[in-house]
């Protein structure tokens, strides 16, 4: 048999690693930015062993979320293991162990939910990972060559104005949403000098100067989707409110609701701590729609 056929398909995998339209890119499928524990590993042909995607950190419950519009076209088990993958035209991502909360046909944009993160199938046991696979066709390529610039929604231009001084708000919005907490703002959502780390970044939420203890209320009426711990954010809760919108609690001296819960504009999820990568004791209030991080105060 002639090895034309096989040279032609690996030139043809290689040539994916090219330069990527903007339209192509992805954003990531776990919030926060999880690490990739493991990379991709090219097989050196169809058949031979590789690792066919990346693994990324995250707790088992996690929300996993679509990396770009497309449809679903599988949902189910495969070899005992509950897959989730979606067509985006050319290229079809794929998710593992997954509990879908989709089902194949359905249409999705990206951030839209795909289901939850399961231990059982993962690779990482007796930790859970997401496995995110990359297909075009017949041939697998490096997810992060189109996550990678979506990144940058956490690390911006140093070009562009300063963060605003602290100031008050209005304790509820027109539509009915409700501040976290009654307290100044000690940091706005935008560009800012990172106070430990020192580096220029986008602070992708606004911070509350509450005293520790201060109980803190959902924003709006929603269901909490995880409840966990995060080192740049410490105790987080996240809750989500329909039509792509979510919002996170984070730095918590602890939670006081469990994922799954139902809550209502105001309900207590927690209290007010200096957990994860925190300088005192204050809220950073996230709000993000679709998957990427928007500025809380939009809600008000």
């Amino acid at each position: 048999m002639s090895s034309l056929p096989l040279v032609a398909l690996l030139i043809a995998t290689l040539s994916l690693s090219g330069p990527v339209p903007d339209d192509q890119r992805w954003w990531w499928p776990l919030d926060p930015r999880p690490a990739v524990v493991r990379p991709f590993e090219a097989p050196p042909n169809p058949y031979a062993a590789g690792h066919r995607g990346i693994d990324l950190d995250a707790p088992a419950g996690a929300v996993v979320r679509v990396v770009d519009d497309g449809v679903v076209a599988f949902a189910g088990r495969v070899a005992g293991v509950e897959i989730v993958s979606v067509d985006h035209g050319s290229v079809r991502s794929t998710y593992q162990p997954v509990a879908a909360d989709v089902v194949a046909g359905t249409r999705v944009a990206a951030g839209d939910v795909l289901g939850r993160l399961l231990l059982a199938g993962g690779h990482c046991l007796p930790r859970a990972c997401l496995h995110l696979g990359r297909r075009h066709g017949t041939a697998y390529a490096d997810p992060v060559e189109l996550l990678d610039r979506a990144a940058a929604v956490r690390l911006v231009t140093p070009y562009g104005p300063p963060p605003a001084p602290p100031q008050t708000i209005e304790p509820v919005g027109p539509d009915g949403f409700v501040v976290p907490v009654d307290a100044p703002i000690s940091s706005p959502f935008g560009m800012r000098i990172h106070p430990i780390t020192g580096e220029l970044r986008l602070h992708d939420g606004t911070d509350l100067a509450a005293a520790c203890g201060t109980p803190v209320g959902s924003a709006a009426a929603g269901r909490v989707v995880a409840v966990t711990y995060v080192p740049a954010y410490g105790n987080r809760v996240v809750v989500e409110h329909g039509g792509g919108l979510v919002t996170s609690y984070n730095h918590l001296a602890a939670a006081s609701v469990p994922t799954g819960a139902v809550v209502g504009a105001g309900s207590v999820v927690g209290t007010v701590g200096s957990t994860g990568l925190s300088t005192g004791c204050h809220l950073h209030w996230m709000a993000l729609e679709h998957g990427r991080p928007i500025d809380p105060m939009l809600m008000l």
